[in-house]
């Protein structure tokens, strides 16, 4: 069967199906991965671990011209056979709808601040009983009178850190949320937070403010901590501890100012680029590659800084805290390196979206009356060209769509005795997808309302053919496959 859109007029297209299309979300931040994502899509920001693409995820996404003038559906040259015979060998694994969108999860939910839901992850439990230990240590030489007691001031200031992380991710929040960009979480973990943004800014100007935002907000905080040191006398426990959060403050919006993917300060140079060149996937190139270059100096330079002797450490390399700390360099290179690639994967993600148009990979449908047996139906579709069937009634309304999976599984010999309706899916709501969908919102409206087929309609509501899921999944990985 050749694929076709409404009107007789053939489109190109895959006449089997190859599964059902799920919307591609931006590679999922590891625990504690820094900022990996503002691209559509998701987008991740974050002290140390946050940038964010959820696909992808931002501008617009801009789009690409199909490759040999072939709309991504495929090529109908090499596409013969007719509708009696296509999806052989789907089955109900490859027919299985799209699941819609998961309500999100990803540990304890501890509220919904301006409706987005903050999570903490139990990757958090580890870190927070990390810092418990380590500035537990260090309280015990500063206020020894403490005792035992200090393990519950070190808890204090791990539970207080975590807070100014999570006003950190607020603030990403907030002006994305000013900026009408749906956030699907927050989500605090072992390296910091992620505020996971689906969809990017529509300028670079605003890409700059939203990337800003949180380092500011740390920065704040840091002078806020510092002016409260001021009638606070050095040496007790409130002193120990703003001076503490001051400095960890101080840190954080200075890690986050870095410039390069997926940190804060590496979105705040894509917006630059993009800015100058006015091509959004120049300036996430450049951003993602000086990430990479900042991974490797991290994981070479951090563990020679901290016991360079020109700043008084221990030039012992056997030492265990030499070894700990290129543990931890290791560790944090690591995420970076694995967040600018995933900011380089959501950027092509976002701009081949706007090769899955409804329009283009329409199938050709023939209407058919309920009681039409399914041999009369599949030969006036073969004679058509078409490669799909809707089920209308004596007025021409559409009540349901012949699914192609059901037709595979009737032996030839029985189709004159079968009518067309009892291999039908009546047509919901969501089923009516407009001809003028792509991209994004295609895939959104179709995660929706998870099903097989689709009817395609004109904004007349004159029926242009119908989509199939399996039709637009293998759209979507040619389309993915492609050299940006």
């Amino acid at each position: 069967m050749d694929v076709s859109g409404g009107n007789g007029q053939p489109r190109s297209g895959s006449d089997e199906p190859a599964g059902h299309p799920e919307v591609p979300a931006p590679p999922s931040p590891g625990p504690g991965s820094p900022d990996p994502g503002r691209e559509p899509e998701h987008d991740a920001h974050g002290t140390g671990d946050t940038p964010p693409e959820q696909p992808p995820q931002a501008p617009r996404p801009v789009p690409e011209d199909h490759r040999d003038g072939q709309p991504p559906g495929g090529d109908p040259a090499h596409d013969h056979r007719s509708l009696a015979h296509s999806g052989t060998g789907a089955g109900t694994s490859k027919g299985a709808p799209p699941q819609p969108p998961a309500e999100p999860g990803g540990g304890i939910l501890m509220g919904r601040p301006f409706g987005v839901p903050v999570y903490v992850a139990p990757s958090w439990f580890l870190v927070a009983a990390l810092i418990t230990w380590v500035f537990g240590g260090q309280l015990d030489q500063v206020l020894p009178e403490l005792g035992a007691a200090r393990y519950l001031v070190s808890l204090f200031f791990a539970v207080a850190f975590y807070a100014s992380v999570l006003v950190h991710e607020l603030a990403h929040t907030v002006a994305a949320l000013r900026f009408k960009l749906p956030v699907r979480r927050i989500q605090l973990q072992f390296f910091g937070g992620v505020s996971e943004i689906e969809k990017e800014a529509e300028t670079p100007g605003r890409e700059f403010v939203l990337a800003f935002v949180g380092p500011l907000l740390s920065l704040i905080l840091a002078g806020l901590f510092w002016l409260a040191m001021k009638p606070v006398q050095p040496g007790t426990v409130p002193g120990v501890l703003l001076a503490g959060l001051m400095i960890s403050n101080l840190i954080v919006a200075i890690f986050n100012l870095l410039p390069g993917l997926p940190l804060d300060g590496g979105r705040m140079l894509r917006a630059v680029v993009w800015k100058i060149t006015g091509k959004p996937m120049t300036g996430t190139v450049a951003a993602a590659w000086v990430g990479r270059a900042l991974a490797l100096s991290v994981l070479i330079g951090l563990p020679l800084l901290n016991h360079s002797r020109f700043f008084g450490g221990d030039a012992d390399l056997g030492s265990m805290d030499t070894i700990t700390d290129a543990l931890l360099a290791a560790i944090l290179a690591a995420i970076i390196w694995t967040g600018a690639g995933n900011s380089l994967r959501m950027a092509r993600l976002r701009e081949h979206l706007p090769e899955l148009s409804a329009r283009t990979l329409t199938r050709r449908a023939v209407p058919v009356e309920t009681d039409t047996p399914l041999s009369e139906a599949l030969r006036r579709a073969n004679a058509a060209g078409a490669r799909a069937l809707v089920v209308v009634d004596p007025d021409g309304t559409p009540l349901s769509l012949v699914r192609e999976s059901a037709i595979v599984g009737v032996p030839e010999h029985r189709r004159p005795w079968v009518a067309v309706s009892g291999l039908a899916q009546d047509i919901t709501d969501g089923m009516r997808v407009s001809a003028e969908l792509s991209g994004e919102e295609l895939l959104d409206t179709l995660r929706a309302a998870p099903a097989t087929e689709y009817l395609v309609v004109e904004e007349t509501g004159e029926i242009y053919g119908v989509l199939s899921a399996a039709d637009v999944e293998k759209a979507f990985v040619k389309a993915m496959a492609r050299p940006s």
